[in-house]
């Protein structure tokens, strides 16, 4: 990739949803600090900034732009575009999802922000409003619904998937299966607009796309691993993905639709004004044989930086083209993208996330999944839900759906172990 003509900065909570592509003179991340950001800075010092939280919880991303730190570095970037004669402008700031609170701070600071805009990402992501973005094609693409306030839902005696207008990987998804349920929900939340569907079941998969000008991209198609014990609680959590799998379950023709569906909401964002990355989760509904939309997040996936990873090492074997995170950055910096991307068909990552019975992961498990040849990244978080350790393989961890093969395994065994 040729270095671009200014300096993008990325602030983020979490180094690894900047890693998806190495930190250098063109690309620099201001972060937390925690153990595995001071291991990734020990790699690119001069291009890695932790900034220290003064409270045990992590810094959120919009109290890490306005920190002095992140002035500093962007004075020093911006002070040495300027006195050296070269054609760099002064850099600009990417985050991992603009919001309503990041953008005014950016604003203050006369920083530019080359993420689409916070309203933009907030109408197609917000379970209610997206209906309406999606507009007649709504009917087709999701699963039978209807929106309203809660007090209007009525129990017919059949499960349905209620959703709440904002959700984060599955907890604003709620399977209501009794009038109990239901009655208890709505007595707390009577006039809470809802969207409500169609119970469907079977495999869910991943796209990470992005929009380019007047093109729109789609990477590779990964099996989403979803609500699958140990690693959650909750039905409906995100705890992976494989690239390997989604042969075993979908058809050729299946996948050709998946991809179209995914092309189809990207034209759709592309008339809005979006540029770069957004993902798509899609379920095809084994009872009735259709693939329909989940969800659509107008912003960069969580998987990218590792199908980055995997798309690099594809080159490093001799594969031509792009890897999504690089065409992200060429995308929103307005530059022409002339390289196909890296096509893999290998590769998984699973996180077992803090649920009700496991707390933490020993740290001998960490060491015994580096020593079997998996990437590991541990995290020290305490909320239900919340990520405690990610392992990345570079071979798939499912053998089919909700079935892991012996890989997977493995992972799970020695997580369990204490």
């Amino acid at each position: 990739m040729e270095p671009p003509k200014q300096t993008v900065i990325y602030v983020t909570r979490e180094i690894e949803r900047a890693l998806g592509m190495a930190p250098n003179e063109h690309y620099r991340i201001i972060t937390n600090r925690t153990p595995y950001g001071e291991t990734i800075q020990k790699q690119y010092p001069d291009f890695v900034t932790l900034v220290e939280s003064p409270t045990p919880k992590l810094l959120g991303t919009g109290e890490l732009l306005d920190n002095p730190k992140t002035a500093a570095v962007y004075e020093e970037i911006r002070l040495y575009a300027q006195s050296s004669g070269s054609q760099l402008q002064a850099p600009c700031f990417l985050v991992f999802k603009n919001t309503a609170r990041i953008e005014p701070i950016a604003h203050a600071h006369g920083w530019k922000l080359i993420n689409p805009l916070a309203s933009l990402s907030e109408r197609v992501e917000n379970k209610i409003s997206q209906v309406a973005w999606l507009e007649n094609s709504a009917a087709y693409y999701l699963p039978k619904h209807e929106v309203g306030p809660l007090k209007r839902v009525s129990w017919t005696g059949e499960p349905f998937v209620l959703q709440w207008a904002h959700g984060h990987t599955g907890d604003g998804t709620v399977l209501i299966d009794s009038q109990a349920e239901l009655e208890k929900l709505k007595a707390r939340f009577p006039y809470r607009m809802t969207r409500v569907s169609a119970l469907i079941t079977g495999p869910s998969f991943t796209v990470n796309a992005l929009v380019a000008g007047d093109d729109v991209l789609i990477g590779n198609v990964s099996y989403q691993i979803t609500g699958m014990a140990p690693f959650t609680d909750s039905r409906f959590a995100t705890v992976g993905n494989d690239w390997s799998a989604v042969r075993n379950i979908l058809s050729e023709a299946e996948l050709r639709s998946v991809e179209n569906l995914a092309k189809d909401i990207g034209m759709r964002l592309k008339d809005s004004g979006w540029r770069g990355l957004y993902g798509v989760d899609i379920m095809r509904d084994d009872e009735r044989g259709r693939i329909f939309l989940i969800e659509v997040n107008a912003r960069q996936p969580a998987s990218t930086p590792f199908e980055s990873f995997l798309q690099e090492s594809e080159r490093a074997k001799g594969a031509v083209g792009i890897t999504m995170f690089e065409a992200h950055l060429k995308a929103l910096l307005g530059e022409a993208i002339t390289e196909p991307l890296i096509k893999i068909k290998d590769g998984a990552q699973i996180i077992q996330r803090v649920t009700n019975t496991v707390k933490s992961v020993a740290t001998s498990a960490a060491s015994s999944l580096e020593s079997a040849g998996y990437q590991v990244v541990s995290y020290t978080n305490t909320e239900l839900s919340a990520d405690l350790l990610r392992v990345q393989s570079m071979n798939g961890i499912m053998a089919g759906h909700n079935v892991f093969n012996e890989k997977g395994k493995e992972i799970m065994e020695i997580i369990a172990k204490k």
